[in-house]
């Protein structure tokens, strides 16, 4: 690798003499695999070598972050070399960001170990919902971190499991609804914690009858109207996208599958570029709810953008998720990420509504098939609603409708 980087023979026996020559030698092959332009390879390739002349004193490069960070000090021979003074906490927080990844890739960087209080029960309580009850995954790794931020929260009053009582778990839901939890998060930890300390209670862990003391707040079905943009405001948004930079290219579909499909983050994470059957014009969608895949014909403006993103704006790489990150390492984009850019485009354009995740256009969506004249069963199975009970709240969002009954005069009738 080194030989595709250096041409002068001084410069390149210098970096395949130093310390750890064949592990840089790979680590900048997969950089390179992964995107990374030839001016970016050759300042990782400088800045490896110094770290590896400084980390040369670790016997197999096995250090923890301690030990990193202790290896990021003293410059003056790389300031001898440069011919100028270094910025020190500059060059240490450099050292520190480059040499973490590569000793990662090598399988050599000691993770700081952050213990979970009580967490051996917690994995035998994990173990049991996997075999026993057969619980999906992600309803696996909800509960375990619903679970967890009890356990951290109980910890720091420094009593034994045992003595847990009803009150504590009262005042953990109290404080998380005090720093801004809403109700419906708040009766979602509250389950959470009653299944496992129905759990507790059968291995004989803490008192019996904590369960059935937990009481969750009251949530009421259809009690607030989603909170959706204006359809104009959807429009203005997607026209914003209509521009030759990279970033409105690969957003512009991202924005119309939430807002013209109702797609969630998660499903839009997922989608791999097998979906698109370009030949039928059809989009299959793996719905977070259903457990079937769901089929959509492919819109003509859709169709265009995802085509146009593919050719102009998508990475060439080997993952098979639509929609990468645009700079390397290229890796698909998370739901943090479709949340992040979606609300950054509507703080952009100043659109002014209550949420401005993906979740928001998904609403716009469903205010606008109500507005077509959609009945609830299809608006539901265009969403990915189990039942007609989940797509209920979307009746109230009939605005005008709601007026025209308003202003019925009854007089005449009566």
């Amino acid at each position: 690798m080194f030989e595709e980087l250096f041409q002068k023979p001084s410069t390149l026996a210098r970096h395949k003499n130093a310390p750890y020559a064949e592990e840089r030698a790979r680590y900048l092959w997969h950089c390179a695999s992964q995107g990374y332009s030839h001016a970016t390879l050759l300042q990782k390739a400088r800045d490896l070598l110094w770290v590896a002349r400084k980390l040369s004193t670790h016997s197999g490069l096995r250090v923890n972050l301690e030990q990193l960070e202790a290896a990021a000090h003293g410059w003056e021979e790389r300031q001898q070399a440069c011919g100028q003074t270094l910025n020190s906490r500059w060059t240490r927080r450099r050292f520190i960001e480059t040499a973490r990844p590569w000793l990662r890739f090598l399988g050599c960087f000691r993770e700081p170990v952050v213990l979970l209080p009580f967490s051996d029960r917690l994995a035998d309580y994990v173990l049991w919902m996997k075999l026993e009850r057969c619980l999906a995954p992600k309803t696996i790794r909800l509960w375990e971190r619903y679970v967890g931020y009890f356990l951290r929260w109980y910890a720091g009053r420094d009593r034994p499991f045992e003595e847990i009582v009803p009150e504590d778990i009262d005042a953990f839901l109290a404080e998380g609804g005090a720093n801004g939890w809403c109700r419906k998060y708040v009766r979602g930890i509250a389950n959470g914690l009653r299944g496992f300390f129905r759990y507790a209670a059968m291995r004989g862990w803490c008192h019996a009858g904590i369960a059935e003391a937990i009481q969750g707040p009251r949530v009421y079905s259809c009690d607030t109207l989603p909170a959706g943009p204006d359809w104009k405001d959807v429009q203005h948004l997607l026209a914003s996208t209509s521009t030759d930079h990279l970033p409105d290219v690969r957003d512009r579909p991202i924005l119309m599958l939430f807002a013209l499909y109702g797609l969630r983050e998660s499903e839009v994470a997922e989608l791999r570029l097998d979906d698109f059957d370009w030949e039928s014009d059809l989009l299959h969608v793996s719905r977070v709810k259903r457990p079937q895949r769901q089929t959509y014909p492919l819109l003509p403006a859709l169709g265009n953008a995802i085509a146009r993103y593919l050719k102009e704006a998508r990475p060439s790489c080997d993952h098979r998720e639509v929609f990468l990150t645009l700079l390397p390492p290229y890796r698909p984009l998370s739901r943090s990420a479709l949340y992040g850019l979606t609300r950054k485009r509507f703080e952009a354009l100043g659109i002014e509504t209550v949420h401005r995740g993906p979740h928001a256009l998904r609403h716009a969506c469903a205010a606008r098939l109500v507005a077509e004249g959609l009945s609830l069963k299809e608006i539901g199975d265009h969403l990915g609603h189990r039942s007609t009970s989940a797509t209920r709240v979307y009746a109230k969002v009939d605005l005008a409708g709601l007026r025209e009954v308003a202003a019925f005069d009854l007089g005449d009738v009566i």
